[in-house]
């Protein structure tokens, strides 16, 4: 199933990656993709959606994320506006607040959204190394249990369990307790011939002789000791970008000519011109 799944959404991946997703699913448990920075994990989490016919919604985590930005906030205007009307109407203060606390009066956030679902949908919980280790604790409750507890209303349970994807770039290291309630799976750069495939999918008008040169030279690249190593869709901006540009070899002017489509700083840009030769050398063989 999940293999035709990915494949449907021309998602090129390997047996490993294929049996950890396929026992996430079963399991019931959340999925902990750790790697590099453009390898493909976000990726994972968008083609699980569209393979399981489902919504997916996705939390993107950043330093200083609390529950109020990923879980509920009251709509503060809302209860006013209704605050004022019952006072007009002189209704007493225990009958406004049972008005005003209710789930018409509720902002879901991405989590909750997700508990609350009507049909099983897919949680991308994206990068979660970069929230603090305070919103870390806060989802083992969720990630155990799915459910959450909002004071005034009380615990909300999920009656349609997530599937749910947990991204890592390793910004900093997760907690055991964390990692213990996941299936893991670390997802590196594709090899040379994995590229290779994915470029021929998503670029197949490209010359497949300028399809294994981009594959090799982008690999050779990643060896560098970069600020940033080319993700899997900078390889494929490059290789659109020579297309475009009717290159049918790579040589040292097409390289100069596009390499800030693949490196996006200064620094690694003239790394990366100062390699050309060998790395051009080994896009060749």
């Amino acid at each position: 199933m999940v293999r035709e799944g990915l494949s449907r959404t021309r998602y090129i991946t390997t047996e490993a990656v294929e049996t950890v997703l396929y026992l996430a699913l079963v399991l019931e448990k959340p999925l902990l993709l750790e790697g590099p920075a453009g390898a493909g994990k976000t990726e994972i989490g968008k083609v699980l959606a569209e393979t399981l016919h489902t919504e997916l919604i996705r939390l993107q985590c950043y330093e200083g994320l609390d529950e109020a930005k990923a879980l509920y906030e009251w709509n503060y205007q809302k209860q006013l506006l209704r605050i004022q009307s019952d006072r007009a109407q002189e209704l007493p203060w225990n009958e406004v607040t049972q008005h005003i606390f209710s789930r018409e009066y509720l902002l879901e956030r991405p989590l909750l959204r997700a508990a609350t679902a009507s049909r099983r949908v897919v949680l991308l919980i994206d990068e979660i190394d970069k929230a603090d280790e305070e919103f870390e604790a806060f989802l083992l409750e969720l990630l155990s249990e799915f459910q959450v507890s909002i004071p005034e209303l009380g615990t909300i349970r999920a009656t349609y369990r997530p599937v749910v994807v947990l991204t890592s770039n390793r910004a900093r290291e997760l907690s055991e307790a964390l990692k213990r309630r996941c299936v893991y799976l670390w997802l590196d750069f594709p090899g040379v011939e994995k590229e290779r495939e994915i470029i021929g999918l998503k670029v197949p008008e490209l010359e497949p002789r300028l399809q294994e040169q981009v594959a090799r030279f982008v690999h050779g690249l990643r060896k560098l000791d970069l600020r940033k190593a080319p993700s899997i869709a900078e390889t494929l901006d490059w290789a659109r970008a020579l297309r475009a540009l009717g290159i049918k070899e790579l040589n040292a002017p097409a390289v100069r000519q596009t390499l800030n489509l693949v490196l996006k700083s200064e620094e690694d840009i003239r790394k990366a011109e100062a390699k050309t030769t060998a790395l051009l050398a080994q896009a060749s063989k």
